[in-house]
């Protein structure tokens, strides 16, 4: 059990709550829908509920849980307020809102200090740590967008993005297929492949080392607003000129990378298999390239991003009438900001998920490293 403490996000949040009473009520006069009376009353009794437990003697499960279900149920009932009275919001309506931003500070604060004994367990807690942040991310987006009146066309709230994504998928799917499926992996894998095989020979050969890092970091300073409209011109305005964009930008952080890992092992490593008479590709692959798969997998989680930026970024200067950049390009000349903000949104999960995959494989295949041990 703990001992009573003085919390900071809960005192800052009980004052908060305090003060929405005085201010009530939480929609200004005019609003077509106000909530009752024992709505507000509850959204505040759940808020001043949850900062007591801030300074409540429990343990750190089960404050943890407590400050979930109060912050989360409150933040709930207040964007379920919302449905009618955009535009109306008081003061007392983001009080609340930030008392409750407060506590899910001070929820993720005892979760971090949770140690759970199994491996799942530790693996849960890693997922929702990150969740809670994203949630409160876009729970305050909902309610500053619609409570406070924003226009649309300057950004739209999550709640109208979803709606977009959900009624456009066939849309959304073709997009995702043009520059992901076809652009982003097939640039990707030719970048990426090219590089890691140009970096061994610059290893094994020296004038290709010496000659070919300082063209890479000129070359890798190219701005591609520059590059994008001359690989149209080149390869047409299909997919292959946005693959060819994405083969530049992933080209040379592989080639930089791979070159500096194949450095990293040590000296007396290198004499070690020197004295057991091994050649130079017996010395690359049993010892030296093991070393340098860290390397390896952070050019791979950097291409990874960069890889989708640049094939976006190509279909802006020339491109079919489908893509993600291309419908980016075309729905924010008509002004419509949701479609717009419906593939950034996909854009950003498919980026991430394609950088998860890259990190679940450096934890598989360098699972020595102190990095990934100490994880």
């Amino acid at each position: 059990m703990k001992q009573i403490t003085l919390s900071w996000q809960g005192s800052i949040a009980l004052l908060f709550a305090v003060a929405a009473m005085f201010m009530l009520p939480l929609y200004a006069a005019g609003a077509p829908a106000p909530p009752s009376s024992a709505t507000t009353a509850l959204i505040t009794l759940l808020v001043i509920a949850a900062a007591l437990v801030c300074f409540a003697p429990l343990s750190t499960a089960i404050a943890a849980t407590a400050l979930f279900i109060g912050t989360h149920s409150a933040a709930w009932l207040l964007l379920g307020t919302l449905s009618g009275n955009e535009r109306f919001a008081g003061a007392s309506f983001f009080l609340l809102l930030a008392a409750g931003w407060l506590l899910a500070s001070r929820c993720v604060t005892e979760l971090s200090e949770l140690q759970p004994p199994t491996h799942v367990g530790k693996w849960l807690l890693r997922l929702l740590i990150p969740a809670i942040f994203g949630a409160w991310i876009l729970i305050i987006w909902e309610a500053i967008t619609r409570g406070a009146g924003i226009p649309f066309v300057i950004l739209p709230p999550p709640s109208a993005i979803w709606a977009r994504i959900s009624g456009s998928l066939p849309i959304l799917g073709e997009d995702i297929r043009q520059t992901i499926f076809k652009a982003v992996l097939i640039g990707y894998a030719v970048g990426c492949l090219s590089g890691f095989v140009v970096a061994i020979l610059a290893d094994r050969f020296t004038f290709l080392r010496r000659g070919l890092l300082p063209i890479g970091n000129m070359v890798s300073a190219l701005p591609i607003i520059g590059v994008a409209p001359i690989m149209v011109m080149w390869f047409g305005f299909d997919w292959q000129s946005k693959a060819a964009v994405v083969i530049i930008m992933t080209f040379f952080p592989m080639l930089v990378n791979t070159v500096a890992g194949l450095a990293a092992s040590g000296n007396m490593e290198r004499d070690l298999m020197r004295t057991y008479a091994s050649n130079y590709w017996q010395t690359l692959v049993k010892l030296r390239l093991p070393a340098a798969m860290p390397f390896i997998f952070n050019a791979l989680k950097i291409n990874s991003t960069l890889a989708l930026i640049g094939a976006i970024v190509a279909e802006f200067f020339g491109t079919p009438i489908v893509g993600m950049g291309f419908r980016i390009s075309t729905e924010m000349g008509r002004m419509n900001v949701d479609m717009v903000w419906a593939e950034i949104a996909v854009a950003a999960l498919a980026g991430s998920i394609f950088y998860g995959v890259v990190a679940l494989a450096e934890r598989a295949v360098t699972f020595w490293h102190p990095s990934i041990r100490g994880g």
